[in-house]
């Protein structure tokens, strides 16, 4: 528990991810031990693109009320965003209350960027210096805060709109910063966490730097985070929010509390955009430890980032070593998804936290032979591991050198 300010309860969850849109559905698969990654065909048009890897969410259907006018400025990313945090209202027993209109509550929510068929539009027009396809709705599905905005209107969210745009951890801050603003009394709730759409644009993005996978005929065996056989990083897509609540209004109304978040820290490495800092990393995981009063050995499993690039998995390791040397169970879920950047973080905290509730945790996907250059940690390989555990981290970490780290209590009041 934080040493200060209001406690910090999380009340609803729901997410929208290539594993399944429904707990049941998603814990099947990771127990299940197999990906989703496919191959992408719709991307062999694309000269010069190496990857043809992503995966896709589960398919899922929109109610009578998501139509033309309501949805006329949101792309895939934002309705995405909408409709988990509905289904997440629904989860808090919050869905209809006249309290999410009424300012006490608000959105902090993330994306790295908003509909690429969007942004798109725009590079044809400087390309073709004309504005056709463009129109009034074109912007507000290409900014990077579309999620967030289009949650607010429609859901008729009248508090604060914190915007995390932060890449990779843009869900995660999303999280993070509706903490602060609930601990520190600005808010009574907030609709909490990330989404992102799959296209073509950001596997070029990765493709440039050499991160992708390129094991194009064998998707069932890439990623593989920390593996010695890993050659990069699969893009998938998704969306996940928490509603997160002060315990006194949780209490008072009644709710179900399925977690308490306690902690949460983030950090620059202020080194280099795209490699990444393990003692800064490490640093983050230290003052997430000291702002819910804990020491390293309380916490009993690392969610870890994971995603299967070389820099990446070396320097998490190494930082993740620093602070619990071999004695925590660590494994990412990148390998069953892929990276689904800006929604990554809350998809991650989202089923950490439902593992955790059942008492077990994910092994890494496709791990096999740990790499060397990796630290000796107690990487869960081969199954599931069950543990009954009071408290887990879940980090992140981006480019830009942004790192974050979330530590969730099981709820047991």
């Amino acid at each position: 528990m934080s040493k200060t300010g209001k406690r910090v309860v999380v009340t609803g969850m729901a997410g929208i991810s290539p594993l399944g849109n429904d707990w049941p559905s998603v814990r099947t698969q990771l127990l299940s031990g197999r990906n989703k990654i496919r191959v992408m065909h719709e991307w062999q048009d694309y000269e010069g693109l190496s990857t043809q890897l992503g995966a896709t969410a589960a398919p899922f259907e929109l109610p009578a009320h998501y139509n033309r006018k309501t949805m006329r400025s949101m792309g895939r990313v934002a309705v995405m965003g909408t409709r988990v945090s509905e289904l997440a209202l629904q989860d808090a027993g919050l869905w209809g209350d006249a309290f999410v209109k009424s300012g006490d509550m608000g959105v902090s929510y993330g994306s790295s960027a908003g509909t690429p068929s969007a942004i798109g539009d725009f590079g044809r027009m400087m390309a073709g210096k004309s504005t056709e396809g463009i129109n009034a709705n074109t912007y507000i599905k290409m900014m990077s805060h579309t999620a967030a905005v289009n949650i607010g209107v429609f859901l008729g969210t009248t508090g604060r709109i914190i915007t995390t745009s932060s890449a990779c951890t843009s869900g995660s801050q999303g999280i993070g910063y509706a903490y602060e603003a609930i601990q520190n009394g600005k808010q009574l709730a907030m609709l909490a966490g990330g989404a992102e759409e799959l296209d073509a644009i950001q596997a070029a993005v990765f493709d440039t730097l050499f991160a992708t996978s390129t094991k194009n005929a064998t998707p069932e065996l890439t990623p593989r985070p920390f593996d010695a056989g890993r050659d990069g990083l699969v893009l998938g897509e998704g969306a996940a929010t928490m509603v997160l609540e002060s315990l006194e209004h949780a209490r008072a109304r009644g709710a179900r509390i399925q977690a308490e978040l306690v902690g949460f820290a983030s950090n620059s490495d202020g080194t280099h955009v795209t490699h990444p800092n393990p003692h800064t990393m490490a640093k983050a995981m230290r003052m997430a430890l000291a702002d819910a009063g804990l020491q390293p050995e309380d916490i009993g499993y690392v969610n870890a980032h994971g995603t299967a690039t070389d820099q990446g998995d070396i320097a998490e390791s190494l930082a993740t070593h620093a602070v619990f040397g071999d004695k925590v169970p660590v494994s990412t879920l990148k390998g069953y998804m892929g990276h689904t950047l800006g929604a990554s973080g809350a998809l991650e905290a989202w089923m950490t936290l439902e593992m955790m509730r059942e008492g077990w945790f994910a092994a890494n996907a496709n791990l096999e032979v740990p790499d060397a250059r990796c630290a000796p940690l107690d990487y869960i390989m081969g199954s599931a591991r069950q543990a009954q555990v009071e408290y887990v981290m879940s980090n992140n970490f981006a480019f830009g050198g942004i790192n974050t780290s979330l530590i969730f209590q099981r709820w047991s009041e």
